[in-house]
């Protein structure tokens, strides 16, 4: 069915539209927050987004500052992993990294505005009732922190993969996935009390999934990609000597997983929203056999 990209059109649009300050003594923090956030690629958390909004009966318009904001949360996540301090990677999405055209220095503060722009942009634009809404970031602020993306990025930054110390899905369930499940999660929780109560578990046990999911393609395309499919160095991890899925089962063993993991994905989906969820199974299924 393809990926659909009628929603990579909207939260695009959205995006090119945002600005984040009348200053004009910050029109260079500006200038590299932007050049990161619309550098492209599928945007597949605010697509996740508002597939799943609409797989519950919400418009687009609903929840697109909540689609904006998942988008500015990833971003800053990328220019601080390309960091020398972290990944070290000169090339993201096709071309140069935030520290290589503006300097370390303007990329830590690029991607410290964009995770506090994103808080703003659902505290002040989100629809829905305000108890919900601040549901949505408590979630945001879960997903990123100690509890998601950050305490995921330190196991793998401290290498406790590596020393045994941790599991490798743990890992992704966390670095990768918590946001992902963020994704899918928020617009349930800005949903109707009985959308929330029916069908939450569901969409939870449909968002680990895919998350893991994420991961071990990423880590396959790691191996097997380009640089110019993939728009970033390929064999990044191997040289960075991490453990992943293919390192640790092998090319065939990570890609059987794949397909177990699609196969979990997609029943979860089916569970959740057995009659209204064709974006979101375009998704799973593109997750699944993507290229870049």
């Amino acid at each position: 069915m393809g990926f659909p990209d009628h929603l990579r059109g909207d939260i695009e649009a959205y995006l090119e539209g945002l600005r984040f300050s009348d200053e004009t003594d910050t029109d260079g923090l500006e200038e590299a927050m932007r050049y990161s956030l619309l550098a492209g690629g599928k945007r597949i958390r605010p697509v996740l987004a508002l597939a799943t909004a609409h797989a519950v009966g919400m418009p687009t318009e609903d929840v697109l500052p909540l689609a904006g904001a998942l988008e500015l949360i990833h971003t800053y996540s990328l220019i601080h992993d390309d960091l020398p301090a972290m990944d070290d990677d000169s090339l993201r999405r096709g071309r140069p990294t935030c520290h290589v055209v503006y300097g370390e220095g303007i990329a830590i503060l690029a991607g410290d505005a964009l995770y506090a722009e994103a808080m703003r942009l659902v505290l002040t634009q989100q629809r829905g009732e305000p108890s919900r809404v601040l549901a949505c970031v408590a979630e945001l602020a879960t997903a990123s922190g100690v509890r998601g993306m950050v305490g995921g990025q330190y196991i793998d930054v401290q290498g406790l993969i590596e020393k045994g110390d941790a599991e490798l899905r743990r890992l992704h369930e966390l670095k990768t996935g918590r946001l992902i499940r963020a994704a899918i999660e928020c617009p349930i929780l800005l949903a109707d009390e009985t959308t929330r109560s029916t069908t939450l578990a569901d969409f939870r046990a449909f968002a680990s999934e895919l998350g893991v999911l994420f991961q071990i393609v990423d880590d396959i395309l790691d191996v097997t990609g380009t640089d110019v499919a993939l728009g970033k160095p390929q064999g990044s991890d191997e040289r960075h000597g991490k453990v992943t899925y293919v390192s640790r089962f092998g090319l065939d063993g990570a890609r059987a997983m794949a397909e177990e993991s699609h196969r979990n994905a997609r029943a979860a989906l089916d569970r959740a929203a057995p009659d209204s969820a064709h974006e979101l199974i375009q998704i799973t299924d593109f997750i699944a056999t993507r290229t870049s």
